[in-house]
This record gives C-alpha cells, structure tokens and sequence, in this order.
C-alpha cells in the first residue's frame, strides 16, 4: 500500500509517459503534479511542497541529473531518477548529485511503486512519545535520534532521506561496525555489487556533512573489512 496523500512530482518531457504514470500513482493513493521539463518543474517546486520527486534524467534543456544536483542546494526532498542509460557510472553521477535511487528503463510499473514507498518509508517520522531527546555530538555537529535532525551551532544539517536513513542506522548502534550488506538490506534495496557501490557514494556525501575532512573522516570511520562505523566524541 502506498503512503496516502503523499504528493509526488513527476518530471518528464514524454507527455505521454507523465499521463501513464500520473494515472498510475494515482490509482495508488498518491496526489501527483506533472512538469513538462526542469524549467517547468521549478516553477511547481517554488509553490509547492512534494514528498518525492520522479524525474527522467534526459530531458531537453537542463537534465535530471542537473536539476538534482542544483535541487539539493535548497531541498530535503527524496528524487528518485528514471534512466535509459544501463551504466553503473552513469547511476552513481545521479547519486552523486544528489538523487535518492534510480530507476533504469525499461521498467515494471509495479517496481517504481515499491521503490517510491521504500523511499517514502525511509523518511523521518515525528516522534510518537515527547522523551527526553538523546544526542550525539560529532565535532561541531550535534545529531539529535529521536527527532532525527542533525545541527551545525544553530543552523539545521540539511539531510536527504536516504542520508537521514543511514544516520538512524549508524545510531542505534555507536561504535559499532555496520556492514555493507546489512545497510544495502536496511536501505530497502537490492542485493549486489552496484547497490554495494551506491551506499558507498551515499557514505561519501554524509561524510561531506559531518567531517572537517571527509577524505580522512574522523566520525564516520571505514572500518576495513567489516564496513562503516559512527564513532561520536
């Protein structure tokens, strides 16, 4: 089942592919705005909030991968990338700038559903009960669990859903190894080599946010041969 009334952004210049999978959502449960292209789709974003946005990467004009990274500048908001092209290459530039997930083309309408709720599921939720909240401090960073919000000093650490998601991971277990397979399982995706290497480009981007030098990261430790691990002061 689908989050309902979660509002999703469709970007795609193929009029009748935004119809197809606007109708679709729908039928899902999901509210659903089309944009035409990036031009478009930054109009909508300037008035409106979205839970997830579905965008085609090649598209006239600026393009998908573009769009996401320039997005990720001002937004949280979860992308996930459909793509013609096959090459893991090609995937990882699309999480590099900042992208969610990504889905290649030709695809099964039923599996875009499941990885726009799986995306949906790894969003942060408003705490249930008003407890005391627990924090880690990472340097200058200060990382609240229960409401699951990172700070710098008073300016909140805009986080994506998949880096929120991992920040929860590496959390219920400090100090403790966390291996790739077992977040590649958490984060709700496939099993494999390049899924592998997709966690580690989104390892890469938290880095950026939580490290003075994320090349010789101090908080967010390699650990050789049994994965990553959160190491708070």
């Amino acid at each position: 089942m689908a989050d309902l009334d979660a509002h999703l952004l469709i970007v795609d210049d193929d009029e009748r592919i935004r119809e197809l999978l606007k109708k679709f959502l729908m039928r899902h449960g999901f509210l659903v705005t089309a944009a035409r292209d990036a031009a478009h789709a930054r109009r909508v974003l300037a008035g409106l909030d979205f839970d997830l946005i579905v965008m085609d990467v090649m598209m006239p004009g600026e393009d998908g991968v573009s769009l996401t990274r320039s997005l990720r500048e001002t937004h949280t908001t979860p992308i996930l990338l459909l793509t013609a092209r096959g090459e893991i290459e090609n995937r990882i530039a699309g999480l590099e700038a900042g992208a969610d997930d990504y889905l290649p083309k030709p695809f099964e309408p039923k599996e875009l559903l499941l990885r726009i709720n799986a995306i949906l599921r790894r969003m942060p939720e408003t705490p249930v009960q008003d407890t005391v909240p627990k924090i880690l401090h990472l340097g200058s960073i200060r990382y609240d669990i229960e409401r699951g919000e990172m700070w710098q000093g008073d300016e909140l650490v805009r986080l994506t859903a998949t880096e929120s998601q991992l920040m929860r991971i590496f959390s219920a277990c400090p100090g403790e190894p966390v291996t790739r397979n077992k977040l590649v399982e958490d984060l709700g995706r496939d099993r494999g080599q390049a899924q592998e290497r997709a966690v580690d480009v989104q390892i890469t981007r938290l880095r950026r946010k939580i490290e003075v030098d994320p090349k010789q990261p101090r908080y967010l430790q390699t650990v050789r041969g049994a994965g990553y691990m959160l190491a708070p002061d």
